[in-house]
């Protein structure tokens, strides 16, 4: 049976071929969820680092891994003047036996607007490229398989057309995103509150794809909706992290909701204007119609590391009864800036 998973693999790597990698930890992926959330962050820069394995336990890996990091630039300790956000993305997605393979990179630049009272309008744009490459010389087939005696053969040509076409292609994006940070209001500084909620387009020039010669797909254009809520339980160390992302491109539809449940370790002050606490969060999301995802996160002094599990309830669970493991780590620097407007 092992040769039917290798063709699925395959089947299932041309199925979603047109389609974006994806995290099940959104809130580590800022830039890949609205290239509107560039600079928007408490403190000055930050980098991010995310790893995601997937169907842990099979002969047949999927590996993604996405680096990411932005800054604000002109921007200051105080007052409500605008200023610029930048940064930079780079993602590897390789899977499969015939690894099948995605690389791609972009710049963002952003345009932040506080509007008072803690609130935050941005829009943002994003420009830069891709590329894709894959073997299938590496894939087994059953025109493979010898009649007598019933058994596999790698010798026998199969048939099929020996690669897939390395190609490139430009791309672009754009986003709007608007955040209100209780912690920076008078109406809410009592009780910490913050809201957020953005709406971004990916691919708007809808890059052709030429994966064989004589044949062109598309890569849709990706819509994403997300909203999400950080509240303090009121006389506790306790707080709710929940959050919601709709991701549309072409025929596919995918969400990811849920909730972290935060337990404050340490108080900090107001460094630069931007809190210092420290937490530790669990808690539970859910791919609808398709997996579950136990998570942990911790916050420390600026860095922040999770780590999640998707455990399939999906029909892909029928190919394989695994999971994927998830690791994210990012650190943002809350004490100064690197430019001479960050006072």
């Amino acid at each position: 049976m092992r040769y039917f998973f290798y063709i699925f693999c395959f089947v299932h790597a041309n199925f979603v071929s047109a389609q974006d990698i994806h995290f099940s930890q959104t809130a580590q992926t800022p830039l890949l969820i609205n290239p509107a959330s560039t600079g928007v962050f408490d403190g000055w820069q930050r980098a991010f680092v995310n790893q995601r394995s997937q169907w842990l336990g099979s002969t047949t890996q999927f590996m993604t891994t996405n680096f990411a990091a932005d800054a604000s630039l002109y921007r200051r300790e105080r007052g409500n003047k605008s200023y610029l956000g930048i940064g930079g993305i780079f993602n590897s997605d390789v899977g499969g036996d015939g690894r099948f393979g995605t690389q791609s990179g972009a710049v963002t630049l952003s345009g932040i607007l506080p509007l008072g009272h803690g609130s935050t309008l941005s829009a943002g744009l994003q420009g830069g490229f891709g590329s894709r490459k894959g073997d299938i010389s590496k894939l087994s087939f059953e025109s493979q398989w010898n009649s007598t005696p019933y058994a596999f053969d790698p010798t026998i040509n199969s048939g099929e057309v020996s690669n897939l076409n390395s190609f490139s292609y430009l791309d672009a994006g754009a986003g709007i995103y608007y955040v209100l940070d209780g912690g920076k209001s008078s109406f809410f500084r009592n009780n910490e509150f913050k809201f957020q909620l953005g709406a971004a387009v990916y691919h708007v020039n809808q890059p052709t794809l030429k994966f064989t010669n004589g044949s062109d797909d598309q890569l849709h254009r990706k819509y994403v909706f997300h909203s999400g809520i950080v509240k303090d339980i009121e006389g506790s160390r306790y707080s709710i992290d929940a959050s919601i992302v709709q991701f549309i491109q072409g025929g596919h539809y995918q969400t990811i909701l849920g909730t972290l449940v935060r337990y404050r370790f340490t108080d900090g002050t107001k460094l630069t204007g931007f809190s210092q606490n420290a937490y530790f969060g669990f808690g539970l999301y859910m791919r609808v119609k398709d997996a579950i995802i136990p998570s942990v996160i911790v916050d420390y002094k600026g860095f922040k590391f999770g780590v999640s599990y998707d455990v399939t309830v999906s029909a892909l669970r029928r190919a394989y009864g695994g999971g994927s493991l998830e690791f994210s780590l990012s650190y943002s620097n809350l004490f100064k800036g690197v430019h001479k407007d960050a006072k």
